[in-house]
């Protein structure tokens, strides 16, 4: 008996060997892509705020995917722990946050939840920047009765421009820690930042100079470290305690107060209501200034630099128009 051979058409094995060897070629590069570090799958990043996530996309570029939890124009306080918060922060490798309590009556309810042990306090995953900025107002007592009083000093870091240094220093060694395979990338991120951070702040304190000694009434207790950074003069609060909503009986009396401690503008956060502050300019008669106080808080504030572009050219408009 013979045994049937199959028959190849001519051709057939040459037509083989070369999908054979295309595919082989194209995997070849895929390996080497993969072996150099140019496939990268970028950070996951969950920002409590906007001020960091436009800092975080200062330093890291577009080797962090960033999630911002709140919005510009939300009390970063008043924040629901939200499924969808808790969906992102489970998928996180990096938090970055202010801390000092600012997130204590949510971000821990987003911690807990998301069962990420990457990103817990106490982990490289879990940055806080305000352990990198001396802390102001740190109250001497800790008492409900005072309204909403941070055992760790004022959160509200963001607004004196001088503190991101520190905390761009200490965020960009973090990036490195947890994704150490771009660390060249981070380092040249952070000395260009370091180094047009600093000329701007240098700009900004020339431009801020009428300000110094300037006496202000602000809303919110949200900004000691604006009134440090440009020597303003807080000489009373809209709110009668950090928190608490002011009332016509209060603000009749902040108002009397005027007349032994005049002011000259009163500020007021753009998450904030505006009514407090415009009822008070109308009758002490100076303007009321609306200012950003994060990255999108107002449209011309798109960046961490326009933050305080915006800041300034607000304040000194405002200094101009109340000027007796």
């Amino acid at each position: 008996m013979k045994t049937k051979r199959s028959v190849v058409p001519a051709g057939t094995n040459r037509g083989l060997s070369v999908r054979h060897a295309a595919t082989g070629r194209i995997l070849g590069a895929f390996l080497l892509l993969l072996l150099s570090g140019n496939v990268h799958a970028a950070l996951n990043v969950f920002a409590c705020e906007p001020e960091w996530a436009a800092l975080t996309q200062q330093l890291a570029g577009d080797k962090a995917s960033i999630y911002t939890a709140t919005g510009p124009l939300q009390d970063p306080h008043q924040v629901q722990a939200r499924p969808s918060l808790i969906a992102k922060a489970r998928g996180a490798q990096l938090t970055v946050c202010t801390g000092a309590e600012l997130e204590v009556g949510w971000m821990p309810v987003v911690l807990r939840e998301s069962t990420n042990n990457n990103i817990q306090p106490g982990s490289i995953g879990n940055f806080e920047a305000a352990r990198y900025v001396t802390m102001l107002e740190v109250p001497s007592r800790l008492d409900r009765a005072d309204g909403d009083v941070h055992a760790a000093g004022n959160p509200h870091i963001q607004t004196d421009a001088r503190n991101f240094l520190p905390i761009a220093e200490a965020l960009s060694k973090r990036l490195i820690q947890v994704d150490p395979a771009n660390t060249a990338y981070y380092e040249q991120r952070y000395a260009a930042f370091d180094q047009q951070w600093r000329a701007a702040i240098a700009k900004w304190e020339k431009q801020a100079a009428p300000l110094r000694g300037i006496p202000v009434i602000v809303h919110h207790k949200g900004f000691p470290y604006l009134n440090d950074w440009l020597g303003l003069k807080e000489v009373a609060e809209l709110e009668p305690k950090p928190g608490m909503e002011p009332s016509a009986s209060w603000l009749a009396k902040v108002l009397n107060d005027l007349q032994q401690h005049p002011a000259r503008m009163v500020l007021r956060a753009a998450y904030q209501s505006e009514r407090p502050s415009e009822w008070i300019a109308e009758r002490a008669h100076i303007p009321a200034v609306n200012l950003p106080f994060t990255v999108g808080g107002t449209p011309q504030a798109t960046d961490l630099f326009t933050l305080f572009d915006d800041t300034i050219q607000r304040l000194l408009a405002g200094l101009k128009q109340g000027t007796p």
